[in-house]
């Protein structure tokens, strides 16, 4: 079955007759490496073809489908059709020059780019490496009314598919000749990953990641001029399964359950991109930590959404609505920031706060709120969009007391029965970094089946990228340990990674002070997110990212170090509890992880057992 993007269920409300057929006859009569498309648009003047079919091994075809019937089209030739409509005659432009417009742009975009062209010496040396075409779907004609009715003179018969074409007996070879019929020419081609990949960056746009922005450069900042963008020789972009979600999402309320690393932080801002573009009422991101806090707000102001899309986490909201209605703060002191969050709740209940202040909500890093906080979003939203997203992963809920997994989200307010979506696929660690981290979690991921209503836990699988594995180095005294890492950061940096690519993840405050004065006295730029430094962590674009384990939650780094493994697990704190918090620092490494001590403890025992156990089975 082919890959229909967006969904098809999602598609339907504003699917034509004809169109609804077209989708389900491709679905069905096409195989699994299929990609379809419907009403995207394409290219840098973004036109929106009905359908675009592509196949690595057939190429791209655009469709154009009309429900006209017969006895409407009054006239017709190659440039237009006259129409009997309801308001009197219309004319329209021939829906094969329509086809053939949107074909032709795609092909002059993709022939831009050296790697799709064919290479120098070869008999078509500049020419697209694969086949396009473009057609007409006649939803309501049938062949025999096609000819009688003179239509075959301005489109020619083979590029037409016609009513009695597209019944559900029809046979699916027939039918997939029927549609490659339609190309001018035919060549074999068998289009590599990176090559599909290429094709996608050129055709979306917006499913690009850019270059050093990780999991939240899905597109690119307001006012770059695309067509003088330079075509990078790698290109990143979403997966067709993160796309299909991203372009799928509709209104109501949504839970996205995902993995570590499946792109969900990329899908919010993909649908943050959306609501900014379509909506006149203002949209809320929240999320619990800071420093992802700070970065999400960096990169939508970038895009020049800043106005549209507001990022805040949690407690910071919380304060402005008080100051911005003029609810007295609560005295400084224990339960501060809780005391906080009641007086929000308490204001919305007396009508100090108002309600519906948002056309849409968006909550990144969802596991990390506490159940009531949820209530009160909910009540934030505007009814007539009653837009809400929620993007959550128990097994990173590293700050509450509770047991989230035994919530309901319907006795919360979230009505997303129907709406959850699984994601398993970790797209953001190599193989062996995940392949570690969940042996050294494997308890903490044991994968549980809930019903719709409740919080899965879900192991994560990995979408199969190699790198080197992760290593664990052991110093004889805490002085050394420093050395070690001081050590590491030199070397990657010698061997081209920039300084901004690194990050050290520890476990307490103290920790990062320590470190930042120490590269400071040897020059090593660095970035440190203390309580005061957080939001401007990003500001300096090439130094080295200093974070707590708390800190570092939704944010990612080509090459991560964790000091200090001795010490943990944190005296005094629950052995899960910290399992969870170092879990989440080795999955923010994309590319390199190492770890680092001085002291053995559990955890230290258990990772070198981990990157072992590893070894051995992929040796095998």
């Amino acid at each position: 079955m082919a890959t229909l993007i967006p969904s098809r269920n999602s598609c339907l409300p504003r699917m034509t007759g004809g169109e609804k057929r077209v989708s389900e006859r491709l679905e069905q009569k096409l195989e699994d490496d299929y990609l379809l498309w419907y009403d995207v648009p394409v290219g840098l003047k973004q036109r929106q073809p009905d359908f675009v079919v592509f196949h690595p091994r057939r190429g791209l075809l655009v469709l154009e489908v009309k429900d006209w019937k017969a006895d409407t089209i009054r006239q017709a030739d190659k440039t237009q059709f006259t129409l009997v409509t309801e308001r009197g005659l219309a004319r329209e432009t021939s829906p094969l020059l329509q086809a053939r417009a949107y074909a032709l742009e795609i092909g002059v975009v993709l022939e831009n780019d050296p790697a799709l062209r064919n290479p120098e010496g070869h008999r078509y040396a500049g020419k697209l490496v694969m086949p396009w075409g473009y057609g007409v779907v006649l939803a309501n004609i049938t062949r025999k009314q096609f000819g009688e009715g003179g239509l075959d003179a301005v489109i020619p018969a083979h590029l037409a598919i016609c009513r009695d074409e597209l019944y559900e007996t029809v046979d699916p070879e027939a039918f997939q000749e029927q549609l490659w019929a339609m190309f001018p020419q035919v060549f074999p081609v068998a289009l590599t990953l990176p090559q599909i990949d290429r094709v996608r960056w050129h055709l979306f746009p917006e499913i690009r990641v850019e270059p050093g922005s990780g999991q939240f450069g899905l597109f690119a900042a307001e006012g770059k001029d695309a067509r003088a963008l330079e075509i990078p020789d790698l290109v990143k972009v979403m997966d067709a399964q993160q796309e299909q979600l991203a372009r799928s999402l509709g209104d109501e309320h949504r839970i996205i359950h995902g993995v570590a690393g499946s792109g969900k932080t990329m899908i919010l801002g993909f649908r943050a991109m959306q609501l900014a573009r379509s909506m006149s009422r203002p949209i809320l991101v929240l999320c619990y930590n800071k420093a992802l806090a700070a970065r999400l707000e960096e990169l939508i102001g970038e895009r020049g959404l800043g106005d549209k899309v507001q990022v805040y986490n949690f407690h910071r909201w919380c304060r402005r609505m008080l100051t911005s209605y003029h609810v007295e703060l609560p005295p400084k002191g224990e339960r501060f920031f809780e005391k906080m969050v009641e007086r929000v709740i308490e204001g919305v209940d007396k009508g100090q706060i108002p309600r519906f202040q948002y056309g849409a909500v968006l909550v990144d890093e969802g596991h990390d709120f506490e159940p009531d906080w949820y209530k009160l979003i909910v009540q934030m939203i505007d009814p007539a969009t009653n837009s809400l997203l929620v993007l959550y992963d128990d097994a990173q809920n590293i700050y509450g007391k509770a047991d989230r997994r035994r919530i309901s989200w319907k006795s919360l307010g979230v009505q997303a029965q129907g709406r959850t979506t699984i994601l398993k696929l970790n797209y953001r660690n190599t193989l062996e970094i995940l392949a570690v981290a969940r042996n050294f979690a494997s308890e903490l991921l044991a994968a549980r089946v809930e019903d719709d209503d409740g919080v899965p836990l879900i192991a994560p699988e990995s979408a199969g990228r190699r790198g080197p594995l992760p290593e664990l180095i052991r110093t004889d005294t805490a002085a050394a340990q420093l050395d070690a890492l001081i050590a590491q950061l030199r070397d990657e940096h010698a061997h081209g990674r920039p300084w901004g690519e690194m990050a050290v993840i520890y476990r307490n405050n103290w920790e990062g002070e320590k470190l930042h004065e120490a590269l400071e006295r040897i020059a090593i730029p660095s970035s440190l997110a203390d309580e005061r430094g957080k939001q401007a962590l990003f500001v300096v674009k090439d130094s080295v990212k200093l974070l707590t384990m708390h800190s570092c939650k939704g944010l990612e780094f080509p090459f991560v170090i964790v000091p200090g493994l001795g010490s943990l697990p944190h005296e005094g704190q629950r052995e899960v509890d910290e399992a969870r918090l170092l879990y989440v620092a080795m999955t923010r490494a994309t590319e390199r992880l190492v770890l680092i001590h001085h002291l053995d403890s559990v955890f230290s025992k258990r990772i070198r057992d981990s990157i072992n156990e590893v070894q051995g089975q992929l040796a095998r």
